[in-house]
């Protein structure tokens, strides 16, 4: 796929691994459309990025929502690629300090965010991008994101580990299901990053969380995160694979 001749669509543009990713797409040509929440800063980062972004504002989980967005894209240029980054958290504790069982409510509310907007994201765009003309036998292509807890989770990360776990598993199969189409999906599975949420922490939790990456002793760079989601774009073989961005870390217990 060459990058200066679509546009696309990043969730969870505003910041983080998204907005690195928006960037790259953009240096490389691409025209970005920008979904983020409303509550974001969206608007002034496309500012920030130039003429080919653009921000929508959209929740993922919100049908009407993301197709305003793949509207946009679709005005901006011819619509083939997705990269899929918006997400969230929550601990939840099978047991709770007081003995009471952990949250259904929580449990929900972040398989809703990761996974079931995951879902709505991709489906809408896949239907999009099936009825693009074939340019050098593909349709389209979608990056979705995982993580290393989808593998090896913490102590608190049920629900989360839950969702990335079936991010994973929705990969080679939307890979499969979409190979008539000739759209590709292939899925990041980030280690510890430095985004705005670690940049919370104290310095000294920072350097500590850096040093227990095997190689680079450090937090992965969001454009790292970005440079390879330009890549598995680009890169027309590359279809149905979770790839792990990690410098080798396997999360221990807590």
């Amino acid at each position: 796929m060459n990058l200066a001749e679509i546009s696309a669509v990043v969730t969870g543009g505003a910041s983080g691994l998204g907005l690195a990713t928006a960037r790259r797409l953009i240096e490389q040509g691409a025209k970005v459309v920008i979904a983020d929440l409303p509550t974001s800063n969206g608007a002034d980062v496309a500012i920030s990025l130039g003429g080919n972004a653009q921000f929508v504002a959209a929740d993922v989980t919100n049908t009407e929502q993301m197709n305003a967005a793949y509207d946009a894209a679709e005005k901006l240029g011819s619509f083939r690629a997705v990269v899929h980054c918006a997400g969230g958290g929550g601990a939840v504790r099978l047991i709770e300090k007081d003995g009471s069982p952990g949250s259904l409510e929580k449990y929900e509310a972040v398989i809703r965010l990761n996974l079931i907007g995951s879902f709505n994201v991709l489906r809408l765009a896949a239907a999009r991008m099936a009825k693009n003309d074939p340019i050098d036998g593909e349709r389209g292509a979608v990056v979705m994101t995982a993580s290393v807890a989808a593998f090896e989770g913490q102590i608190g990360q049920i629900p989360y580990s839950s969702a990335k776990a079936g991010i994973v598993g929705m990969t080679i199969v939307a890979a499969r299901d979409l190979a008539s189409k000739n759209i590709r999906v292939n899925t990041i599975a980030p280690g510890i990053f430095d985004t705005p949420l670690l940049a919370r922490l104290p310095e000294d939790v920072r350097q500590s969380l850096g040093r227990s990456v095997p190689n680079p002793a450090r937090l992965g760079a969001p454009e790292e995160f970005g440079k390879l989601a330009a890549h598995i774009l680009e890169n027309g073989y590359m279809n149905g694979e979770t790839i792990r961005l990690d410098g080798a870390i396997r999360m221990t217990p807590r």
